[in-house]
């Protein structure tokens, strides 16, 4: 009788679905073995960018490009006219594999280029698959690859950097719209003046959105054309590293959101038709295309796109020096319906035929992969089905990230704001929906990310407040629909994080509440920038109240920052009355108090806890934060015996709490 992987024996309901697990698992085993039998790792197989592609070599150039379907390939550029010249004709190696070399002369730093690709009934321009620099003519919109050999390459000054994940603080970002002005921001102004903002805040990780290439400035990112070229309309690689080196001199790490799970249609910029036929990177007939998102699915069963794919990660970790990815769509590749339509309700909703074994084994080898070249790289899975093991490391029979999206959450969150009314909040709900996960795997919490800021959708504050943002966010200007929505904003985001189980994120600008939603320029709103930006004085300014809920938001991180490893302390529930709407919990020292009734405040409001003295350190309604004041932090609170309670050890924590409002208490 075989061992149990571990995945089972943590999880008895997993055990009738053994069978899958033991042969998913054996089958990332066996073709790890496969990929590797040539170069003896996975870092070793996962080397395609350092062959693929241009490069310098002694005396000259050499390119190369895996194109099986092709019958000629021509180097064309500023250097031929963008003509086909015999001298930059490609040369047909073995598998598929073409190669030219040149001479020194014959390129140069910053050279245009693309390839005239040849093959039987057909033609066309394409950049290549393996370019590490495209770039945008301004007045023409083409895209093509451009040389990249500079002189003087940036030099990373922080050599090695390990992440702080203890707890792990993610402040998600868009270097695009990350400036105020309407305009495409770059990296260097977003090095300069947010990276600062996000120091200052008491982030320890930046989660970078839209840094691969990307025809289409709109897509977010998500339509990736040229998967190992940094995004040029932000800036050129050497920007990008000055960046990620600043932010690990500073204690941050960079996480880069890295999209393997579809690619964009294009065929000149992208990879949609590249040597002519439809199937060399993607998956053939009807499972080609992706029927909700108009992209391409990767096939995940061939070997050369898994070479093509696992180089990425490794590219963008050594060259970039990224300490990890947030995988996008991930629910999307392990279900051959991309997760659409179905509700996994049951166990037998992950194990029964409709998952994409292949996809499976390739986000197992990339976890393997990351891991082996940086022990302590983030993986995170953007995933909403909640397939079990996801978060497992690969040698206890999981796939091997080391968090998941926590997806439910911000969903609750407006659910609940849009559904119900403020005195139909209930604490038991409340706390079985942020607690309710796998014991076995780390998730990062979250209120709201980009998702909810999108056109179409709202931010929380903007669902709370809405209008009333335009005219009643001046310091001393009373509104209750702003009073609301302000105490409700800190309450939702502290309980948030005060249920955290690995991580928390957060989007950029929310923290202080930032209005309105994001709209990129398009032809729907006369390509505005309007929306596409962060107004950064909002929060600047000392006359308006946007400035307390950035403070509540450092203040928040920096008492769980100041408790080392906060995210494993187990989380003790210690009271919840939905009639009273009060919710407490405690973890390690901490004691969390949130009242969400809309008009009842308590005087003398009592909690069994363990004996000991308690002094405030957090407080929604403190006048700090935009409440209004009403609780003495000042006062120490004692507990008060009960001989009803003495078997159990507990005793009567008693306080006063106002109305929509929370407390932390530390005991001393």
């Amino acid at each position: 009788m075989t061992e149990l992987l571990t995945i089972l024996q943590n999880d008895p309901w997993l055990q009738p679905h053994k069978e899958v697990i033991d042969r998913r698992h054996r089958m990332v085993a066996e073709k790890e073995t496969e990929l590797t039998k040539n170069d003896g790792s996975l870092s070793g197989f996962a080397s395609g960018y350092l062959y693929f592609g241009l490069h310098r070599i002694p005396r000259g150039w050499v390119f190369r490009e895996w194109a099986p379907n092709a019958t000629e390939i021509f180097l064309i550029g500023n250097f031929s006219n963008w003509q086909e010249e015999e001298r930059f004709r490609l040369t047909r190696l073995d598998n598929g594999v073409w190669e030219i070399r040149l001479k020194s002369c014959e390129l140069s730093h910053l050279d245009l280029y693309k390839l005239s690709m040849h093959w039987d009934g057909g033609q066309g321009e394409r950049i290549p698959a393996w370019a590490t620099r495209v770039v945008q003519d301004e007045e023409t919109g083409i895209f093509s690859a451009q040389v990249w050999q500079p002189e003087n390459p940036y030099k990373f000054k922080k050599k090695r950097f390990t992440p702080n994940t203890s707890p792990l603080l993610i402040y998600e970002c868009h270097i695009g719209m990350a400036q105020e002005e309407g305009k495409v921001g770059s990296y260097q102004e977003f090095r300069q003046n947010v990276l600062p903002r996000i120091i200052a805040d008491g982030y320890n990780a930046i989660q970078i959105m839209a840094i691969q290439e990307h025809p289409y400035y709109g897509s977010f990112g998500y339509h990736v054309s040229s998967f190992f070229a940094a995004s040029s309309r932000f800036g050129t690689p050497d920007d990008l590293k000055e960046l990620i080196d600043e932010a690990h001199q500073n204690g941050i790490a960079v996480i880069m959101d890295i999209v393997h799970s579809h690619a964009v249609k294009n065929e000149v910029e992208g990879l949609g038709r590249f040597d002519g036929s439809y199937n060399q990177y993607f998956y053939p007939d009807g499972r080609r295309e992706h029927p909700a998102w108009d992209s391409l699915c990767f096939d995940y069963g061939k070997n050369e796109v898994l070479h093509f794919l696992l180089s990425n990660c490794k590219y963008w970790l050594e060259e970039y020096k990224f300490d990890g990815f947030r995988f996008d769509g991930v629910t999307s590749m392990l279900y051959y319906n991309h997760g659409l339509g179905k509700a996994y309700t049951s166990y037998n909703d992950y194990y029964d035929g409709g998952q994409d074994e292949n996809a499976i084994i390739y986000l197992s080898l990339a976890n393997k992969l990351i891991h082996e070249i940086h022990p302590q790289a983030i993986t995170i899975a953007e995933e909403m089905s909640g397939m079990p093991g996801l978060a497992v490391p690969y040698a206890d029979g999981g796939i091997g990230f080391d968090y998941r999206m926590a997806m439910g959450i911000p969903d609750f969150w407006i659910k609940l704001i849009k559904e119900h009314s403020d005195e139909d909040w209930k604490p038991t709900s409340l706390f079985w929906e942020l607690t309710n996960r796998r014991a076995d795997e780390k998730t990062i919490s979250y209120a709201e990310s980009h998702d909810q800021a999108l056109v179409g959708d709202k931010t929380i504050i903007f669902r709370l407040i809405d209008d009333q943002m335009y005219w009643h966010m001046m310091k001393g200007d009373l509104n209750l629909t702003v009073d609301r929505g302000m105490a409700l904003h800190k309450m939702i985001r502290l309980l948030t994080l005060a249920t955290i189980n690995g991580g928390y994120l957060n989007f950029m600008g929310n923290e202080f509440g930032h209005p309105e939603w994001i709209d990129f320029p398009r032809q729907g709103n006369g390509w505005s920038y309007k929306y596409a930006r962060r107004q950064w004085s909002l929060v600047d300014r000392q006359d308006l109240k946007y400035q307390y809920l950035g403070d509540f938001d450092k203040a928040m991180l920096k008492l769980v920052k100041e408790e080392k490893n906060f995210q494993k302390y187990p989380i003790e529930k210690l009271w919840d009355n939905n009639e009273d709407q009060i919710l407490a919990f405690r973890r390690k020292k901490l004691v969390f108090i949130f009242n969400f009734h809309p008009y009842k405040s308590y005087v003398d409001y009592g909690i069994l806890i363990k004996k000991g003295t308690f002094t405030t350190v957090l407080n929604t309604d403190s006048k700090a934060f935009g409440g209004f004041g009403l609780v003495d932090e000042s006062i120490e609170h004692g507990v008060v015996a009960d001989a009803l309670y003495k078997k159990e050890k507990k005793e009567w924590l008693k306080f006063y709490i106002p109305a929509r409002s929370a407390l932390v208490l530390r005991e001393k």
